[in-house]
C-alpha cells in the first residue's frame, strides 16, 4: 500500500534535511521511496513543500489534492495553504510558529488569526506544537525540521534505532547532538 506525505514549509526551515532524514528511514525499511522537492521562492522565505511517496514499488512522487496521509508543516499558514492535499482521515503535524509571508511583511495583508482553530473546525485530526521551542530547549533554533521528525516517527510504525542511524547518516557530525535532542523532545510530546 502506497503512503503518501508532505513536508511543507519556508525557504531556510530545514525542510529538505527533513525529508532525507524521513527518505533515509523509509528506505532503511525496505519500502521504495519517491522524494520530490518543489522550491518556490525559498531564498526569499516563499514555500517549499517535499513530497514523499513509499510503498512496495512507487512509480511518481508527486501528490495530488486529497492523496496525502500525513502534512507535516513547518509553520501554521502552510498547513492551511496545503490542507486540500490531506486526504480524507489523513493527518496534520504542525509547528504552531508563524512566519510572516512578504505581503504581511510589506502591510497589504495581515497574518490570518487562530489557523490551527480553523483547521480542527473542518473535523482535520491536528497536532499543533511549539517545535521552535523545543528546538530551542535541543539548543538551536535551527533544528525546528528534526524537532517535527521525532514527532511524526512515532506513527511511522518502526523502531527508534531506525531513526537515529538516520539522523547519523544525514545530519553533519557538528550538529549532530543538538539534533538528537531535538528528534528525543519531538518524540515525546
Amino acid at each position: 500500500m502506497t503512503k503518501s506525505i508532505m513536508l511543507v514549509g519556508v525557504g531556510g526551515q530545514g525542510t529538505l534535511l527533513a525529508s532525507r532524514i524521513l527518505g533515509n528511514a523509509l528506505l532503511s525499511q525496505g519500502y521504495d521511496v519517491k522524494v520530490s522537492e518543489v522550491h518556490g521562492m525559498s531564498q526569499r522565505g516563499g514555500s517549499v513543500v517535499t513530497y514523499i511517496k513509499y510503498g512496495e514499488k512507487i512509480y511518481s512522487p508527486v501528490i495530488e489534492k486529497g492523496e496525502a496521509d500525513i502534512i507535516v508543516a513547518f509553520e501554521q499558514l502552510e498547513a492551511a495553504r496545503w490542507l486540500p492535499y490531506l486526504k480524507k482521515g489523513g493527518k496534520i503535524i504542525t509547528n504552531t510558529q508563524q512566519i510572516n509571508p512578504m505581503p504581511v511583511i510589506m502591510g497589504v495583508q495581515e497574518y490570518p488569526d487562530a489557523l490551527i482553530e480553523k483547521i480542527k473546525a473542518k473535523g482535520v485530526d491536528i497536532t499543533a506544537v511549539d517545535a521552535l521551542a523545543l528546538a530551542e530547549e535541543a539548543g538551536s533554533s535551527r533544528a525546528v525540521n528534526v524537532v517535527l521528525m521525532g514527532l511524526i516517527s512515532k506513527s511511522a510504525g518502526f523502531p527508534e534505532e531506525v531513526w537515529q542511524k538516520a539522523l547519523e547518516e544525514c545530519v553533519p557530525p557538528k550538529a549532530l547532538e543538538i539534533n538528537k535532542k531535538a528528534f528525543a523532545l519531538g518524540r515525546a510530546v
